[in-house]
């Protein structure tokens, strides 16, 4: 059974969840027990979305769930086991800008999902605009969450200070941004890429919350 929805899950998914049960092991034989605790942190989050999926009866398009496994592979696994935050310098930026432009995606879907699919129910810069406040409000709490744990526990998640702290939340702003962009031109039914395509395909695939949804 688990082989088989192993299998129907996206290529990448599969190749990730086949690395870190590597890694698992990999980490059993040597006694690397960080990397093997860090392995399964990751598979364990990466099967959130399905838990979510389940509890609140919504369904996740296959590009929405293979993002999802991808991030929290490259934050939690590539990130913190194999320190690619002060590899590469572009690391922690591109996680916070793809991470601003999931959020300002997922904020306009809450937001469209409340007026029921309705596109003429509020103004498209108000959607949009709400949706960007979504997204950089996200971003906002976990500055704060770096910075608390920073405190407490001695630990250096902001890096260099407020100076991480304001790159990030510049990051955090262009990518919000970009999201809400996104559900705008939905909206005004333009096209922006691959993206709003997904916003179309989230909406196909859940009707029963934008029963009032015109194409």
């Amino acid at each position: 059974m688990w082989f088989q929805r192993l299998r129907r899950q996206p290529l990448v998914v599969q190749a990730i969840w086949t690395v870190l049960a590597v890694a698992f092991v990999v980490a059993l034989v040597t006694a690397r027990w960080s990397l093997a605790f860090v392995s399964v942190a990751t598979f364990g989050l990466s099967l959130l979305p399905v838990l979510f999926q389940r509890r609140f009866d919504i369904r996740l398009p296959v590009r929405f769930f293979g993002w999802i496994v991808i991030f929290v592979f490259a934050t939690i696994f590539l990130g913190e086991a194999f320190d690619f935050y002060n590899r590469f310098w572009w690391w922690d930026i591109a996680l916070h800008g793809g991470s601003a432009l999931a959020f300002g995606l997922i904020g306009f879907l809450f937001v469209f999902m409340l007026f029921e699919g309705d596109r003429y129910a509020a103004p498209a810069w108000g959607v949009a605009f709400v949706s960007f406040c979504f997204a950089l409000s996200i971003g906002t709490v976990w500055e704060i969450f770096e910075f608390a744990m920073d405190q407490l526990f001695g630990l250096n998640m902001q890096k260099t200070g407020l100076v991480d702290t304001m790159w990030d939340l510049i990051v955090d702003t262009i990518g919000a941004g970009l999201g809400a962009t996104v559900g705008y031109l939905y909206l005004k039914e333009q096209e922006f890429g691959g993206l709003t395509g997904v916003l179309q395909e989230f909406v196909h695939a859940n009707r029963r919350f934008f029963r009032k949804f015109r194409r």
